[in-house]
C-alpha cells in the first residue's frame, strides 16, 4: 500500500491513480523510499486526470516544463489547455540560451537554462514538474522565468514530499500539488 495522499479526494481518477505509484525502497541509495510515478504516467486515464488537475482553474499563457519528467507533464498540460510549452533544460542541451540560473540541491549543485526566443516579457507561465522535494529546482525555475520578465502564475507538481519542506524555498508562488507523501 502506498503512503501517498491525494490532495483532492473528490477527484476519483486521481484517487485511483495513486495505486499506480510504485514504491522502491533503498533507491537511489539506502534509506530512501523512491516513489516512481512512471506507471501512473503510462496509464492513459491517470495521465488525463493528472493533466487536467495540474492546470485546473489556473490562468496561464504558456507552460514551462522542468527537465525531464516536467517535459512530459508540461507538454500534456499545454496540449490539454491549448497553450505552448517551454522546456527548462540542463546545461549544454540548448543551441541558444536566453538565461540560466544555478542553485543548490540537497546533494550538490545544478543549473537550469531558458531557451532563447521562447518566452516573452509579461507572459503568464505555469511551471510544471513531477516532484517538489527540497524546492531547489522549482524555486530556481520560478526565479529564471521571473528574471525573463514573465509572471509565474503558479507551479504545479504531481507529488510533494512534505517532510523535506520544499515549499519554504518557493515562497511567493502558488503551488498546486496533487499528491502528498
Amino acid at each position: 500500500m502506498t503512503s501517498v495522499q491525494v490532495t483532492d479526494e473528490t477527484d476519483a481518477e486521481l484517487v485511483r491513480s495513486v495505486d499506480l505509484i510504485r514504491e522502491v525502497p533503498d533507491f537511489p541509495e539506502p534509506g530512501v523510499l523512491f516513489r516512481d510515478i512512471g506507471p501512473m504516467l503510462s496509464d492513459s486515464t491517470a495521465l488525463r486526470a493528472i493533466t487536467a488537475a495540474l492546470g485546473r482553474d489556473l490562468e496561464f499563457d504558456v507552460v514551462a516544463g522542468v527537465e525531464a519528467r516536467g517535459f512530459l507533464l508540461g507538454a500534456a498540460v499545454a496540449q490539454h489547455f491549448g497553450t505552448g510549452v517551454i522546456g527548462l533544460r540542463k546545461p549544454g542541451k540548448l543551441p541558444a540560451v536566453a538565461d540560466s540560473i544555478s542553485y543548490e540541491l540537497e546533494y550538490g549543485h545544478a543549473t537550469l537554462e531558458l531557451p532563447a526566443d521562447t518566452l516573452a516579457a509579461g507572459q503568464r507561465v505555469l511551471v510544471v514538474d513531477d516532484v517538489l522535494a527540497t524546492g531547489g529546482t522549482l524555486g530556481a525555475a520560478c526565479h529564471l522565468i521571473a528574471q525573463a520578465g514573465a509572471e509565474v502564475t503558479a507551479a504545479a507538481v504531481v507529488m510533494e514530499l512534505t517532510g523535506l519542506r520544499g515549499r519554504d524555498n518557493v515562497s511567493g508562488t502558488e503551488i498546486r500539488t496533487l499528491l502528498k507523501a
